[in-house]
């Protein structure tokens, strides 16, 4: 039986919104640190989670990508770095690894994920 891939949670880390402070920590590292907490403590099967240190979305932050083999990239920006939007990550993740093509319809995404796309890259590979 073959093995799903692993949905990795990309998420930036030296994301700030517009007008923050750069004497307080980065708000991406706040987003990263409720992301893997819940992730460890929910024990999510088929997930992985890694900061990245700039993603380029600087204009759109905070930002998050959703990336596994033989499925397509999403790209998400604007999302509130609180326990909130790292619970709708985790769920969002999880829809991405259980689906057979990778496919987040919009309507099927949890709510902070439904908007603020930055973009949908195919999987590599895959004509």
């Amino acid at each position: 039986m073959p093995v799903a891939p692993v949905t990795e949670i990309l998420v930036c880390t030296t994301c700030r919104p517009a007008g923050s402070s750069r004497e307080l920590p980065p708000a991406g590292e706040a987003l990263l640190a409720a992301v893997m907490a819940l992730h460890t403590e929910e024990r999510a099967a088929g997930l992985q989670v890694r900061g990245i240190a700039c993603m380029s979305g600087c204009a759109r932050s905070c930002t998050v990508a959703l990336q596994a083999s033989g499925k397509p990239t999403y790209y998400f920006g604007d999302l509130i770095a609180d326990a909130e939007t790292a619970s709708q990550v985790i769920a969002c993740a999880r829809l991405h690894a259980q689906s057979t093509d990778g496919a987040l319809p919009r309507n099927e995404r949890p709510e902070r994920l439904r908007s603020g796309i930055l973009a949908k890259l195919p999987a590599l590979g895959v004509l």
